[in-house]
Formats: structure tokens, C-alpha cells, sequence
């Protein structure tokens, strides 16, 4: 039996928890203690940092693991990719992971191969003097931890005076001495699921993205296709290339941020593993098969092949329209209740409620906040988008 070490236990991981063990892999899950529903799904469990790579690749030894994986965070992609380093497995290098997992070494590689990008600069915390640093850039600004996820620490900054509070907030959120600004980008936001394989990508997936407007974009939501022209589609997926070559990544997820301003794609980041916010999901149901299958051999050093469903290749594929959306609460508080009263339709493909009556929860602001998700799917985009909507007006939660 071939093992799987999975880093993380939370609401992301646990689609992979559960298809490694329906594989019949044995199922090591690494996590920092709390309150996550992975824990009671794996066969082993180890109460420990996945930051700490050091541990962790004790843990891999001891372990003798086949394979390291996450899904939805990049907080623990820089582990991944020094135990495979280390230990020779299938999965990015170290120096892609660090690539991926640091906005300014992201930002410094895409200017040497002439991805385009916003205008950026470093900034240490140190510095007081932020309007004189800042001042070639155009406001609005964008202040980001350069090691964060799930949107936590941005801010946007519309005015000098705000720029000391936007640092502050940044510095609740990183563990660094250092983040950057970049110039903000008006234009349309999209992303794209892509996945890289033995040096060749195997399909690049562009999708919609539900926005929630807080300090700044926070994605609460997908829809794919993503209606892109042809000269559009084409430019993204020169970006992405460019990006995926100059990040040195291979044998990974990929999930892309965009921006699309007159005319020209921006790439405003890439991770090396797949997206949260039903990504992954979204991604299976347009092809037709389990990505969670994919991304969990492709670990394990099997042969993977990226075939869509139907038995056609990505690019011909006329996949199946898909949308998806969180369920988030306006207020702090606790559930009080909570129901879906929609009936049983196969175009809904799932209704997850993250937490029980009785359970705290968190007036939505960051990806964590969310506290569950539904997913539909149409013969078209617009019948999956208005089942989506159906459904979520028969859905109440009560926060009390």
C-alpha cells in the first residue's frame, strides 16, 4: 500500500483526504492542532507545524511516504517541494516552492522573463517614510504580505494617509520583515486552473470569479467557461506559460490570478497547487474525471493522463458548465440554525454546510471565513449560474 502524506487538515483538504482513502492509499494528514474535520478522516495524524519543514521531512522518512501533497493553501507548498527535494519524490522543486510562496521573489522572476505584472516595490517594515518610497507608483495601491493566503494582510490604499494602517494590517499577517506594494489594477479579474506535468502543461482552464469587495477582492466564487475572444484567451496563455517557465515549476497544480485591462492579460500571481473555493471541484466537473485523482497519483509517481471524460483532449473538450459560490455570514456569531430546502436536482452537485448548530463563526471577510459552499452545473453557463441562484435563495442560516 503506497502513502500519501497530506499537509493540512482543514475544509480544503479534506476532497483529498477522503479520495486517497477511497483509493485504498494510506493516508498520513500533518496539521497544527485545532478544530479540523480532516484529523478524524486519516489513517495517521501528526500534530505538527507545516511550516516546519524540518519536521515534517522527519516525518516523511520515518513515514517512508510516497508522496506529499496539499490542495487550496499555499502555506505548506515550500515544505512540499524541499521534502521532495530531499527524499527524490514527484511534486515541485524547492526552489519552484519558494518561488510560489514569495511575492516578491514571484514578482523579481516575472520581470527577468517578461511576464506582465503591476508595478511593485519591497518595502521592509521598518521603513517610516512610505510616501517618498511609494512615490513613483500610481495610487490605488495594493500592500500584501508577501507570504500569505486566502487574501489575508491585503489592503487596498486609496490615499497616502492610509498607508501606515494598510502596514500595520500587513504586519498582523506575515512572518516576514518585509512585504510589497503594487500598483492596483482597474480591469476584470479572472483566474485559471492549469496543471504542469513531466515539463509540459497538460490543460490551462480560465474561470470566472465571484468577487467579494471588502479591503480588497476576496474570490468567493467560480464559474467556468470564462468567455475569453480568441486573441484574450491566447495572451493568457502565453502569460501563464511565461509564468509557469520563469517559476520553474513542474509536476504540480497551478492556480493563476489575473487581471485583463485594456486588451492585455496581468498575471497578478500563480501557487503551486491547486485552487480553494471549489476550484478543484470545478476543474472535475468541467472534464469529466476526479482532479483529486490527478493531483494525488501525479504525488505518488504514477502515471497520470489529463484526458478529458468524453475521451477528448482538454483543449477539444466541450466541458460542462459549472458555478459555484460560499455560504458566509454578515456577523460574528453563533448558528443558531441551518437548512437547504431546495430539492434533490442531479444539477446540484453539492451543498456543504461547514459547521453544526452551536458551532462560532466569523462575519466574512478572508477566504476562512466562509462557512460552507454550493455547486451547481447546466447544459449551459447560464442554466448552471441560475440553478446556482435557486439554490441559494432556499438556503437559511441563522447567526445568532
Amino acid at each position: 500500500m503506497k502513502k500519501i502524506l497530506i499537509l493540512g487538515a482543514g475544509i480544503y483538504q479534506v476532497p483529498l483526504i477522503k479520495t486517497a482513502k477511497r483509493l485504498g492509499i494510506y493516508t498520513i494528514v500533518a496539521s497544527i492542532q485545532g478544530n479540523y474535520p480532516g484529523f478524524e478522516l486519516a489513517d495517521k495524524v501528526y500534530y505538527e507545524n507545516t511550516t516546519d519543514y524540518g519536521r515534517i521531512l522527519a516525518i516523511a522518512r520515518r513515514e517512508n511516504i510516497d508522496g506529499i501533497i496539499t490542495t487550496g493553501t499555499d502555506v505548506a507548498v515550500i515544505t512540499i517541494g524541499r521534502v521532495c527535494d530531499t527524499l527524490v519524490l514527484k511534486g515541485l522543486s524547492f526552489e519552484a516552492a519558494k518561488l510560489a510562496t514569495d511575492k516578491l521573489k514571484m514578482k523579481t522572476c516575472y520581470e527577468e522573463y517578461g511576464v506582465r505584472t503591476a508595478k511593485y516595490r519591497r518595502v521592509s517594515f521598518d521603513n517610516m517614510n512610505l510616501e517618498e518610497t511609494l512615490e513613483e507608483l500610481q495610487l490605488p495601491l495594493i500592500f500584501k504580505p508577501v507570504d500569505s493566503s486566502g487574501s489575508r494582510g491585503v489592503v487596498k490604499v486609496d490615499s497616502p494617509r492610509e498607508f501606515m494602517t494598510a502596514r500595520d494590517t500587513v504586519l498582523e499577517n506575515t512572518r516576514s520583515n518585509y512585504f510589497i506594494v503594487e500598483e492596483f489594477i482597474e480591469g476584470e479579474e479572472f483566474g485559471a486552473q492549469a496543471f504542469v506535468y513531466n515539463g509540459s502543461i497538460q490543460f490551462i482552464l480560465p474561470h470566472g470569479d465571484y468577487i467579494f469587495k471588502g479591503d480588497t477582492g476576496v474570490p468567493i466564487g467560480h464559474f467556468a467557461p470564462f468567455d475569453l475572444d480568441s486573441e484574450a484567451l491566447e495572451d493568457t496563455k502565453k502569460q501563464l506559460k511565461l509564468a509557469v517557465k520563469a517559476m520553474k515549476l513542474d509536476n504540480c497544480a497551478i492556480n493563476a490570478d489575473f487581471i485583463r485591462k485594456d486588451g492585455k492579460t496581468y498575471v497578478l500571481e500563480i501557487g503551486g497547487r491547486s485552487g480553494a473555493t471549489c476550484l478543484a471541484e470545478l476543474v472535475s466537473i468541467y472534464y469529466g474525471y476526479d482532479y483529486y485523482e490527478k493531483i494525488l497519483l501525479t504525488a505518488l509517481g504514477e502515471d497520470v493522463d489529463f484526458t478529458a471524460g468524453d475521451g477528448t483532449s482538454p483543449e477539444d473538450c466541450p466541458g460542462t458548465p459549472n458555478a459555484s459560490m460560499l455560504l458566509m455570514s454578515d456577523s460574528d456569531g453563533t448558528i443558531a440554525s441551518q437548512e437547504c430546502s431546495y430539492p434533490d436536482d442531479p444539477d446540484v452537485v453539492e451543498v456543504q454546510f461547514d459547521f453544526k448548530p452551536g458551532d462560532p463563526v466569523k462575519k466574512f471577510h478572508v477566504g476562512p471565513n466562509r462557512i460552507g459552499h454550493v455547486i451547481t452545473k447546466g447544459e449551459t453557463l447560464q442554466a448552471a449560474v441560475d440553478k446556482l441562484r435557486d439554490v441559494l435563495d432556499h438556503i437559511n442560516i441563522d447567526v445568532k
